[in-house]
C-alpha cells in the first residue's frame, strides 16, 4: 500500500498549485490533514480521520460580509427595476421627440413660407401706396387748378 502512495514533495505540489497564491487557514488544515493521513498510511497504520468542521447557515448569514453581500443583490435588482423605468421613459420622450420634431419643422417651414408671402405683398403694397400717394399729389394739383378756374368763371360772372 505505501508504495503506491507518492511521497510527501508530490503531494505538496499537488496541493500547493491550488493554494496559491494565498492559502486560506482552512486550505492549510486540509493539507496538513493530508498530509498526516500520508504519513500514518505509509508507516502501515490504518487511521480512521472525522472532521468537526460544520456550516452555521444562520450565522452565516449574520456576518458583515453577507450582509453587503445581501445589500449589493437589493441594489441590483433596485437598479434593473429602475433601468426599465428608464428605458419606458426615454421610449415615450424618444417618440414625443420625434413627433414634436415633425410638426415643429413643418411649422417653422410653413412660417418661413409665410414670411416671404408677407414679405412680398408688404412690397407690393408700398409700391402700390406711393402710386396712390403721387396720384393723390396730382388730384391736388387738379382740383387746385380746378377751384381756381371755377373761382375766375364765378368772378367773371358777377
Amino acid at each position: 500500500l505505501a508504495q503506491d502512495l507518492p511521497d510527501s514533495g508530490h503531494i505538496w505540489a499537488l496541493v500547493s498549485h491550488r493554494l496559491a497564491p494565498f492559502p486560506s487557514a482552512m486550505q492549510i488544515f486540509a493539507y496538513a490533514v493530508a498530509m498526516l493521513a500520508f504519513l500514518v498510511v505509509s508507516n502501515g497504520m490504518l487511521v480512521s480521520v472525522t472532521s468537526s468542521l460544520s456550516f452555521d447557515e444562520a450565522g452565516a448569514k449574520n456576518r458583515p460580509v453577507s450582509k453587503v453581500i445581501a445589500l449589493l443583490k437589493d441594489m441590483l435588482k433596485q437598479m434593473e427595476k429602475e433601468g426599465e423605468e428608464d428605458e419606458a421613459i426615454y421610449e415615450k420622450l424618444a417618440c414625443w421627440c420625434e413627433t414634436n420634431d415633425k410638426d415643429k419643422t413643418k411649422s417653422i417651414a410653413d412660417a418661413e413660407s409665410r414670411i416671404s408671402q408677407l414679405t412680398t405683398e408688404i412690397e407690393g403694397l408700398t409700391s402700390g401706396s406711393a402710386r396712390i400717394g403721387t396720384e393723390i399729389k396730382n388730384h391736388e394739383k387738379e382740383v387746385a387748378k380746378n377751384q381756381a378756374t371755377l373761382d375766375q368763371a364765378t368772378s367773371i360772372r358777377k
